[in-house]
């Protein structure tokens, strides 16, 4: 009826079309021709077609193969260079130093994704993704509301939260709103940590999220509580607190007692 391909709930497509929230989407970054933007998730190419206007060069990475032939069509001859992969397994180390994310996600993959730019050894200038409203928020949470997602991402880079859209902007629509988050990339970590040892450290703190990060820490590190609360004390961290209330600045005094 309305012309688009039949959206696949597997892949968690919705197609976006309304030009305004197309546009506000492709200016959320500064881009500009001597650019280089990944989108994940093309689709139908809507929001490609915006930031071909704007970048110098729009990698458009797609993982249905149906959608391949439209795309590869609808940019022939153009700055648009369409990619058929898995974003998770894609090489990275291929683009250019300082590109951009730029993407409409399926909510599904939203974490992972996440996770796999932030530790990119050549990672993203600039991301801005359109995901589920409740992740975006919990990604930019601060220190209360922190999450095990929200600790990683913003040791690498800084959160803001832009538009929100309706469900009634996509089709078919999602049972929730989504909200545009954007990051830019810090020029070098917060804190020079070994990386899976902090990471280590942050996981067995959220294990058992419910619980006081005595009690966490002990069952994800496989430690006694009693050598937990003594790390946590002479991190300076109470005890009886909880992972989510925890800064960076007190997870990085948390690594600094326990690996150094």
């Amino acid at each position: 009826m309305n012309g688009l391909p039949t959206a696949k709930k597997s892949m968690g497509q919705h197609w976006l079309q309304d030009k305004a929230v197309l546009e506000d989407i492709a200016d959320s970054v500064p881009l500009s021709k001597k650019d280089t933007v990944v989108e994940i998730g093309p689709g139908t190419g809507t929001l490609t077609a915006e930031l071909a206007k704007r970048a110098g060069n729009v990698i458009a990475i797609e993982y249905d193969e149906g959608l391949l032939k439209p795309l590869l069509g609808k940019f022939k001859d153009t700055n648009v260079q369409i990619v058929y992969a898995d974003i998770l397994k894609y090489d990275f180390s291929l683009l250019p130093k300082g590109y951009k994310v730029v993407a409409n996600i399926p909510y599904y993959l939203t974490s992972h994704l996440l996770r796999s730019l932030c530790e990119q050894e050549n990672a993203p200038a600039e991301i801005a993704l359109l995901m589920q409203k409740e992740v975006a928020e919990r990604v930019a949470a601060l220190p209360g509301q922190a999450s095990i997602l929200s600790t990683i991402v913003q040791l690498f880079y800084e959160p803001k939260l832009g538009m929100i859209v309706g469900p009634e902007q996509f089709t078919p629509p999602p049972k929730v709103d989504s909200q545009l988050l954007i990051l830019h990339k810090r020029s070098k970590p917060l804190f020079d940590v070994d990386q899976p040892k902090f990471f280590t450290i942050i996981k067995a703190g959220f294990s058992e999220k419910r619980k006081k990060l005595r009690s966490s820490l002990a069952g994800g590190m496989s430690i006694g509580k009693d050598e937990a609360e003594r790390m946590l004390g002479a991190a300076g961290i109470d005890p009886n607190s909880r992972a989510q209330q925890l800064s960076l600045e007190q997870w990085h005094n948390l690594y600094k007692i326990v690996y150094q």
